[in-house]
């Protein structure tokens, strides 16, 4: 496991942020959101899917619970399981999420779901601080986690 903390200062560098790390994403990839609601959660969300060329915006999942967005390259799903156990995320359909090679798996609020999704991931907890300042810390489980957060924190102080 490997850990690494960057700070954002305001949206605009939530989402350079969030660009920065897509330009580390090839698909296959598993990332845990973690926060307070207003946190900057779907806001980095937004920025990876602007990154990698998908033409729809994230919105929060809340409501819908998951989302998908896809261009040739990618497939990018955004779940947002804050209101469900874990016995209620079963016919969600993560067994395709994670065979599809291109799918990259951005869940906010993953407890529910944290068992059943390979062991190799990202999360990444997002903590208020004072006015929009945020502290984004991350901790890494597996060779490919590991070195996409390597990246992002080497991309992060360019």
């Amino acid at each position: 496991m490997k850990k690494g903390k960057l700070t954002s200062h305001s949206r605009e560098e939530t989402l350079t942020l969030a660009a920065r790390f897509a330009q580390q994403l090839t698909g296959g990839e598993i990332i845990f959101l973690r926060g307070p609601i207003g946190a900057g959660k779907t806001v980095f969300v937004k920025g990876i899917a602007a990154a990698l060329g998908l033409k729809s915006s994230p919105t929060s999942a809340s409501f819908s619970l998951l989302k998908e967005y896809k261009n040739k390259k990618y497939r990018l799903f955004h779940i947002d399981l804050f209101r469900l156990e874990e016995g209620e995320v079963f016919n969600l359909g993560f067994e395709e999420m994670l065979e599809d090679e291109k799918a990259i798996i951005l869940a906010e609020w993953p407890d529910p779901v944290s068992r059943m999704l390979p062991a190799d991931r990202l999360e990444m907890n997002f903590v208020l601080k004072e006015g929009d300042e945020r502290e984004i810390e991350l901790s890494s489980f597996g060779r490919v986690s590991d070195a996409r957060l390597e990246a992002l924190c080497r991309a992060a102080k360019s």
